[in-house]
């Protein structure tokens, strides 16, 4: 039986501000797959930086041949490069072939270009690219590499699968099958210093898929930060992508991405029509350091950095407007990790530097939900900054949730995010608000999701992917529109795969709730897809609203027994439904963003003032029989928006809602 409710908007009452569509923004950083899943290239370790594993190879390739002297070794990389070479050696008396082999999922018809840095011993002509199914061991397509000698060249080919295969191999041979040569110092080498493969479906280096999702999603603002950028050095990821150094990523483990630096970021954005916020390292970085990326992105030709931005091929200022001082230098994983005090002396040094570069910049500098660190950040740096950032993410340390809480103590704990992050802008208002000269600073809520912590992500159910956690998400944005008079921009984390919950999955071999498989079991690794936060994140990001309207509804409550004491909440009651209101810029179009948080269907009556008389509106609506649905390669929308129409006539409307669902009314007069 459903629960009957009110919800009355005010239509009469228009905010003054301007709601802002950066709080729909999106957030990418250089964590475990993210760069991996996000990116086109269908090969890993394509400059042979890993260790060598028995057999002398780089770990991410196995060597290739049936023969019995085959050798193999990692020596010094090609000169301007860093990393290894791989040198591959076969003997001319073995009568053999050998090479090295990488597995691979292909698309059939679809043209690859294969990118490979070699040399050779002059004995040796030429060596094959090749796909094969590693099963069945059908080739799928072949071509022949022509080398120049023993100076170190670029080659370039193309493969086109004859058709798609999960379980591909991508081998480079040579073989001594029908060459004869001395077996002496020097004969039957080949040294490959990179091999890459990328889709001519891709844009940039980018899939297509991830750019074309994104875009739907209208993101508004890219971010690019994370706990890696406090030891991160932009200069490293410029230029010629191939005599850019192999960097170990400090924060996570593994390498730094050196394909994603800053002009790739930058072309993303304006693929995905979005604005891009760059956090500068304040860890490990220097003022001048920071200053000189602002240079290299908004400078002109006539200055150090913008002249060496146009030798790489930009020439035109990207004017980048949005800068963040500061990943979580408050926390102790943090490169840099310094008291408030500190921090707030060191963030007037960088935003002096960069201010003196680009006099027009918007600058963000690191806050916590600790109102003790804002406060002496703000004592010191108020004058000097634009917006404050706030991270919060909902799990243990905000409501106590633990692997083994139970799901029907969890479900409600997790839908208390909007009351978490109510209290968190809250108690960061009341400063800025306690004094005058703060009166300018907004508010940034640079990363934002749910999570377990500890994280349960490699041992159950990730919540961060399931209908509840874009149910919970769903009424944490409402909140962001709420207070969108303090808040500025939001960062959902993240945009793809990595640590917690990227909105955009990429196949079976990243997606979390499979890790542990090897990758391409399911036969769909190359499969893209939003979970239900995409699909939530895509339906509010892509209505007409302008200004806030105030709602308030009349209805059920559910328990919340677990509260918060980090925040100083205490557990009971709280409304199942959560409501927002909007206009658009002509204050002929409503929206409704309603989320039933409860357990049980929903019938509301909506008081829509002036609105009433329309007669009809579209509702989007977000919901599954199970909380804890989740979108993966076999069933990719098993939970996705779908729209009807709501008919009325002369009385108020009344919005059906089923459980734990999220539903965007859109009424025009």
């Amino acid at each position: 039986m459903s629960q009957r409710a009110t919800i009355t908007v005010h239509t009469d009452a228009p905010s003054k501000h301007r709601l802002n569509p950066y709080i729909f923004g999106h957030f990418v950083e250089d964590i475990r797959d993210h760069m991996d899943a996000m990116l086109a290239f269908a090969l890993k370790d394509m400059d042979f930086e890993d260790e060598a594993d028995a057999r002398g190879v780089s770990s991410g390739w196995h060597a290739v041949t049936n023969g019995k002297n085959t050798e193999y070794a990692l020596e010094p990389a090609a000169p301007r490069h860093s990393g290894h070479s791989q040198r591959i050696r076969i003997f001319s008396a073995d009568r053999c072939y050998g090479g090295i082999g990488q597995r691979v999922s292909v698309e059939g018809g679809v043209p690859y270009r294969v990118t490979i840095v070699a040399r050779a011993a002059m004995d040796l002509r030429a060596a094959v690219c090749e796909l094969v199914d590693r099963e069945s061991g059908e080739r799928l397509d072949r071509a022949e590499l022509q080398l120049r000698g023993h100076r170190w060249g670029e080659y370039e080919l193309e493969l086109t699968p004859a058709r798609s295969c999960e379980r591909a191999e991508f081998r480079i041979l040579l073989s001594s099958e029908e060459e004869t040569w001395r077996d002496g110092m020097g004969s039957g080498m080949l040294w490959l210093d990179h091999a890459s493969m990328l889709p001519s479906t891709s844009m940039g280096y980018v899939k297509r898929e991830v750019v074309e999702l994104t875009r739907r999603l209208k993101p508004g603002m890219m971010r690019i930060a994370g706990n890696y950028i406090s030891a991160y050095h932009f200069e490293d990821a410029i230029g010629p992508v191939l005599e850019r150094p192999n960097m170990i990523n400090e924060a996570w483990g593994g390498w730094t991405n050196k394909y994603f630096g800053t002009d790739e970021f930058l072309q993303f954005c304006r693929d995905t029509d979005t604005e891009p916020l760059i956090c500068v390292n304040a860890g490990t970085g220097t003022p001048e350091e920071a200053a000189a990326w602002l240079e290299y992105c908004n400078g002109g030709v006539d200055t150090k950095y913008g002249a060496l931005r146009a030798r790489n091929g930009h020439p035109e200022p990207y004017g980048v407007r949005y800068w963040e001082i500061g990943n979580e230098i408050y926390g102790s994983w943090q490169h840099g990790h310094c008291t408030a005090e500190q921090f707030a002396h060191r963030y007037n040094r960088f935003a002096d530097a960069m201010k003196a570069v680009d006099s027009d910049i918007v600058l963000l500098a690191c806050g916590d939900c600790d109102p003790e660190w804002n406060k002496t950040v703000l004592g010191i740096s108020a004058e000097k900054m634009d917006m404050l950032t706030l991270h919060i993410y909902h799990g243990f340390g905000t409501v106590g949730i633990l692997p083994g809480t139970p799901k029907e103590e969890r479900y409600p704990a997790v839908m208390s995010f909007p009351e978490i992050s109510r209290a968190v802008i809250r108690m960061t208002e009341e400063i800025i608000t306690g004094n005058p000269a703060y009166s300018h600073v907004k508010l940034a809520i640079t990363e934002y999701n749910t999570m377990y912590y500890p994280n349960t992500i490699r041992e159950g159910r990730p919540m961060e992917h399931t209908l509840e956690a874009a149910v919970a998400n769903a009424a944490n944005l409402n909140e962001f529109i709420r207070q969108s008079h303090l808040i500025e921009i939001g960062s959902y984390s993240d945009l793809v795969n990595g640590w917690l919950g990227g909105c955009i999955r990429v196949g079976d071999g990243y997606a979390d709730q499979y890790r542990g498989k090897e990758a391409g079991w399911s036969e769909r690794s190359r499969v893209v897809y939003g979970t239900p936060t995409f699909h939530v994140m895509e339906a509010y990001a892509n209505r007409s609203i302008f200004s806030v309207l105030p709602a308030c509804t009349d209805c059920a409550t559910f328990d919340w027994p677990s509260g918060s004491k980090r925040f100083d909440l205490a557990p009971g009651p709280l409304p199942v439904l959560d409501v927002t209101a909007a206009l658009d810029e002509s204050g002929h179009k409503l929206t409704l963003f309603v989320v039933n948080r409860g357990l049980a269907p929903v019938e509301a009556e909506l008081a829509i003032g002036s609105f009433v008389g329309a007669g009809n509106a579209k509702v989007w609506e977000l919901t599954g029989d199970d909380y804890e649905t989740i979108n993966d390669v076999f069933h990719p929308e098993a939970v996705i928006v779908r729209e009807r129409q709501l008919e009325f006539g002369s009385s108020q409307p009344v919005l059906a809602m089923k459980p734990h669902s999220v539903s965007i009314v859109e009424v025009s007069k």
